[in-house]
């Protein structure tokens, strides 16, 4: 056992990582490769799914040669990946269509204001757990079926995509669905990636005819279900592949539902907070699917071999990280590291707020023409309080979460596990525990997203053999407790309220 591993694929928005695991849940190997963001036009997101697979491979050779550990000596695979984010491709030779459109892309806004029209809304919502918005898959398989210039194929004898895919020559899939074709040739997803294509029924847990008819996706394309921790496997890497070994695929989960099961958060209550490029806020529901009344989704958290679906609330923050990549793009700062810095070199924000609404409003507004948003400057505004204005807007977005996630659950929450990039920044976990006034845990191993998907490939191939293992692994690197006066928690909470109300309904002309 001591020299055998478990390897993680986490495929994320800004890029790929891969990660090696050993017994202990302990680091052996990570390696990690950047990918290209296309912005074709405004509020459009698109990937290169070609370059995506072609990193995996780079930074999988990589990782294991970096740490000196064979193939061979990997019990399982599993992969973890950016949610939503769609791609299409050709059954016969594997090829895209088109570029991947990411789960950040607002081009089918326009579609989804038809079906809220068309009252349509709660109908979605009662099938899949999801507010009806672009953020989903489904209304991006559409627009490339619609919108897209097909490739020019000789199987395609001149037929255009939508007949393509009515004459089954098309599949299509979430990135773990493309990753696990890629390695083994199935066309599978995982539950949990199936519960956020907006086409997949939480509670029949199957794909929805009617769904699939409304938006013009033929049963044909969409991949087979599996448990999230698969005992069948969902196949092996190809011997004679870049691996040169054959490695069992075992498990995947959304990145959000991995953090969830990297977090050991598999009772009913559990709840964590990714802080990355966006963040999401996720409490284990148990066996119950739980309605939300507060703007919350209702999704597949994750699901074990023979064992019935853990359900989950969840609320998405579409921009958290990435409002301080945007602080570095406009020359703030040199880099993330110094946010806390000048944030602490003030002693408030002076009245300054800062929404980050930069690809709309997620839970649990649902603004989808909300655009970002800066309030209250004055000619004394200086860098330090927009900076500090910035950290302040992640840790008010994860109080409108944490407050509709108890009035949803009627479960009080007393202590919030973190992780992501932006909890290595401890002025950001102190301000995040004075916010929504709980107190915040952060773990020695804050890749929890990777190894979420490792345990999950783990148990299925049995290198553990109960999730007990796992919760004897989660070890606590820093808590953080409230130290501000609930009072002025709540004062600057209220203003905040004000300022995204300025933001919303702002993008008339998309």
């Amino acid at each position: 056992m001591a020299d055998t591993y478990v390897g993680a694929i986490d495929q994320g928005t800004t890029g790929t990582r891969f990660m090696v695991f050993d017994h202990s849940g302990q680091v052996v190997a990570n390696a990690y490769e950047k990918h290209e963001q296309i912005y074709p036009e405004p509020g459009w997101v698109e990937h290169d799914p070609v370059e995506i697979w072609e990193n995996t491979q780079e930074v999988v050779t990589k990782g294991l040669a970096d740490a000196g550990v064979g193939a061979e000596q990997l019990e399982a695979l599993g992969i973890t990946n950016q949610r939503e984010t769609t791609i299409v491709w050709d059954k016969e030779t594997g090829k895209p269509v088109h570029n991947a459109l990411v789960w950040q892309d607002r081009r089918t806004t326009d579609r989804v204001e038809e079906i809220q029209e068309e009252d349509k809304v709660e109908w979605i919502r009662g099938k899949t757990g999801l507010e009806c918005d672009a953020y989903f898959s489904a209304t991006k398989t559409e627009w490339i079926l619609d919108n897209a210039e097909p490739l020019k194929m000789q199987s395609s004898r001149g037929a255009d995509l939508r007949e393509r895919a009515e004459d089954g020559e098309l599949l299509m899939g979430t990135i773990d669905a493309w990753l696990i074709y890629k390695l083994t040739g199935n066309h599978i997803t995982d539950v949990s990636n199936a519960s956020r294509t907006m086409l997949y029924n939480i509670h029949d847990m199957e794909w929805d005819d009617e769904l699939l008819e409304e938006f013009g996706v033929p049963k044909s394309m969409v991949p087979e279900v599996r448990p999230s921790s698969d005992e069948s496997l969902y196949g092996h890497t190809d011997a004679d592949g870049f691996l040169e070994e054959e490695v069992p695929v075992a498990g995947a989960l959304g990145d959000q539902q991995a953090a969830l099961f990297g977090q050991t958060c598999f009772d009913k209550g559990d709840a964590k907070n990714t802080y990355g490029t966006g963040a999401f806020y996720l409490m284990n529901t148990g066996s119950e699917a739980v309605a939300s009344d507060n703007g919350l989704l209702t999704t597949v958290g994750f699901q074990m071999s023979g064992e019935p679906v853990q359900y989950a609330l969840e609320g998405s923050i579409f921009i958290a990280g990435a409002a301080i990549e945007w602080l570095e793009d406009v020359d703030l700062i040199n880099n993330a590291a110094q946010t806390a810095e000048l944030a602490r070199s003030v002693d408030s924000t002076d009245g300054v707020y800062m929404v980050p609404a930069f690809t709309g409003l997620g839970a649990p507004h649902w603004d989808g023409r909300a655009r970002g948003t800066i309030v209250g400057m004055t000619r004394g505004t200086r860098k330090e309080h927009i900076v500090r204005a910035t950290l302040e807007s992640i840790a008010y977005q994860t109080r409108d979460l944490a407050e509709a996630m108890e009035e949803d659950s009627g479960v009080e929450m007393t202590t919030l596990r973190v992780d992501g990039g932006a909890v290595k920044n401890n002025f950001l976990c102190q301000l995040q525990s004075d916010i929504i006034q709980t107190d915040i845990a952060r773990p020695q191993v804050d890749e929890t997203t990777a190894l979420g998907s490792a345990y999950a490939a783990g148990l299925a191939v049995g290198y553990w053999d109960t999730v007990d293992e796992l919760r004897d692994n989660w070890q606590v690197d820093e808590e953080f407790s409230p130290e501000m006066e609930a009072e002025k928690a709540d004062k600057m909470y209220d203003r905040w309220d004000d300022a995204v109300d300025r933001s919303r309904d702002w993008a008339q002309e998309e």
